[in-house]
């Protein structure tokens, strides 16, 4: 008898934890689960997974919100009917709470990488939180080494968490006559390389010191395209400053790309400048399955996923100075450039992988189940 799983996805658009979401259901077993999808009306999502012809139950309450009194009793009437094993939540309390009162286990994801804050960090509040999150979860999945740290620092106990990595399919590189006219399609000139930022527009992301770097990099005379990828409340700040430097032209906004994979088929290296929050960066993933170097910050999750001198370099967080030296590295030592590559095609394959996420998550679900 198959396992019966309710995914439960409180977010309206797709991100990072929705991305996640729609790679376990690619991946799943379905000879061994049964698998259902929970979301908010009108999520960005469901066409995705009616796709995938999984089925969806649409609820009222839960709409970007970790916590709904409404929802809650919505949530548990339909856990009543469906008799899930397990529910499987993606930041929803709303849904744990149910869960829990309707007898299935609890499983819960912590997709991001954040300070917490002494609310929930220290003394009291550390004590209650603690008591809460070990009470409404069986099981609780963070996606990076720093995401397990920063659950422990609010009280939740560590033989509750599990680290799984977030995983992706990998992206096929493109012949060279497809590479062309994506070249031509992005303005990068022949003999140019090209470096991308892809990441929400937020000033937490970063992007000031990219620019920062780009700026030094460019100033040196390199032959280089900096491309910012991506869509955000920050955007507006970003490109008056890259005006100021008068670098519209080799300090390139995409906006948002549906595609954004071809545009990684045409990047040389990649950066994450990240200092607020980062778990397991996708967009470095998918680099990484096409052999790209990275230059990222020390924060977050990227020391898991970018080990210094292996498949890139790991920097201090708000440095453009360090940020544009070691981009400087790989731009000028073909040799050192060719071991990174190289390396990270197999550490992507060895680690990051859709197929080993979702088994690492399908153990989690059998243990939960058998005990």
């Amino acid at each position: 008898m198959r396992i019966k799983v309710i995914e439960v996805s409180s977010d309206t658009n797709i991100g990072g934890a929705g991305k996640c979401l729609l790679t376990l259901l690619e991946n799943f077993d379905y000879n061994k689960f049964e698998v259902k999808v929970v979301l908010p009306k009108n999520s960005l999502l469901k066409p995705h997974i009616d796709k995938l012809r999984i089925p969806v139950i649409e609820v009222d309450g839960i709409a970007d919100r970790s916590f709904d009194f409404k929802a809650v009793k919505t949530l548990k009437k339909i856990f009543n009917v469906e008799k899930p094993d397990i529910v499987h939540t993606h930041a929803s309390m709303s849904a744990r709470i149910a869960a829990k009162q309707s007898g299935a286990k609890v499983i819960y994801t912590r997709h991001s990488v954040f300070p917490p804050s002494k609310k929930i960090s220290k003394g009291i509040g550390k004590v209650i939180n603690g008591i809460i999150n070990n009470h409404y979860a069986d099981s609780i999945i963070a996606v990076a080494e720093a995401a397990k740290d920063n659950l422990m620092d609010t009280g939740i106990d560590e033989k509750k968490i599990n680290v799984v990595l977030n995983g992706v399919d990998g992206l096929m590189p493109v012949s060279s006559d497809e590479k062309r006219v994506i070249k031509d399609r992005f303005d990068l000139p022949d003999g140019y390389k090209a470096v991308a930022i892809v990441a929400r527009l937020e000033d937490i992301k970063g992007h000031d010191y990219f620019i920062e770097a780009a700026d030094k990099i460019l100033r040196e005379g390199y032959k280089v395209r900096f491309y910012i990828a991506g869509t955000g409340s920050y955007e507006q700040h970003l490109k008056e400053k890259v005006r100021k430097l008068n670098r519209q032209e080799q300090i390139i906004f995409t906006g948002f790309i549906s595609d954004v994979d071809k545009l990684m088929s045409i990047t040389d290296i990649q950066v994450n400048a990240s200092y607020g929050t980062e778990a397991t960066s996708l967009a470095l993933l998918e680099g990484m399955s096409l052999g790209i170097p990275a230059v990222v910050s020390d924060f977050g999750g990227n020391p898991g996923v970018i080990k210094n001198e292996k498949n890139g370099f790991v920097v201090p967080k708000r440095n453009s100075r360090e940020l544009a030296d070691k981009i400087q590295c790989l731009l000028d030592n073909e040799q050192l450039y060719q071991e990174l590559s190289e390396n990270s095609l197999k550490i992507f394959a060895q680690t990051f992988t859709a197929k080993a996420m979702t088994k690492q998550t399908e153990k989690i679900y059998l243990e939960s189940v058998t005990g």
